[in-house]
């Protein structure tokens, strides 16, 4: 039987370690590298709009995660999870197309907060979206196609832009947020969730438009467009 522990669950499993094993170096009179609550130095809380270099984030979408989330504050994100680094990699990955995502950015709750985990990934597809949604997601006029669900939503846009080195400089972008963790039905809220979702995956899709320099921000609306389509 294989067992998947998720990054989380290890993230809180070291620093855990941590601060029991502080709390015995403290108690013998020695130091150590990390806080006096036996984090790691490096280890911040930032608010939305600081997470995945700063430019991904809009104040919209910050107050978007917390409807998701249920908080302002988060973990600071890695120094390599940001749009300007996914983008060098989707120019680079042109005009093959990706066999799965490749992660943005992770967004993580503070620890000592309950729990969550929302996954940011960019994948390349064949053409514009084909076919009828799942009745789970609202389809939203945003790009090629947007559909919100209550636990992620996906961005479809076409990009033109003398950055992608194949495909004629043309190429199709998926950009996914995706709450990373067993799917729950929720009573209540879906709209606002759905909502929340859209916002924050239109956030990162015209932050990745921008940085790729796709003609017209591959068509994205400058605010997210939420009414059905």
């Amino acid at each position: 039987m294989r067992i998947v522990i998720s990054r989380r669950s290890v993230r809180r499993i070291l620093l855990s370690a941590a601060l029991a094993g502080s709390l015995f170096l403290g108690a013998t009179g020695c130091g150590g590298d990390g806080d006096k609550n036996g984090l790691p130095k490096d280890y911040k809380v930032v608010a939305g709009t600081q997470l995945c270099g700063g430019n991904a984030i809009s104040a919209d979408a910050s107050k978007s995660l917390k409807v998701i989330t249920g908080s302002s504050r988060f973990e600071a994100s890695s120094k390599d999870s940001t749009v300007v680094e996914a983008a060098a990699n989707l120019a680079l990955a042109t005009p093959a197309l990706t066999s799965g995502r490749e992660d943005i950015c992770r967004v993580f709750t503070p620890l000592g907060s309950a729990p969550f985990d929302l996954r940011v990934t960019w994948s390349l597809a064949e053409g514009a979206p084909k076919g009828t949604p799942s009745p789970k997601f609202t389809v939203l006029k945003m790009g090629e196609e947007t559909l919100a669900g209550t636990e992620k939503a996906y961005v479809f846009f076409a990009c033109q832009s003398d950055k992608l080195v194949g495909s004629l400089g043309e190429a199709h972008i998926v950009i996914g947020v995706e709450h990373w963790a067993m799917p729950r039905d929720p009573q209540d809220n879906v709209e606002a969730l759905k909502n929340a979702y859209a916002t924050v995956a239109h956030s990162f899709s015209l932050a990745m438009a921008k940085e790729l320099r796709c003609d017209k921000n591959g068509g994205l609306p400058a605010k997210p467009v939420l009414d059905p389509a």
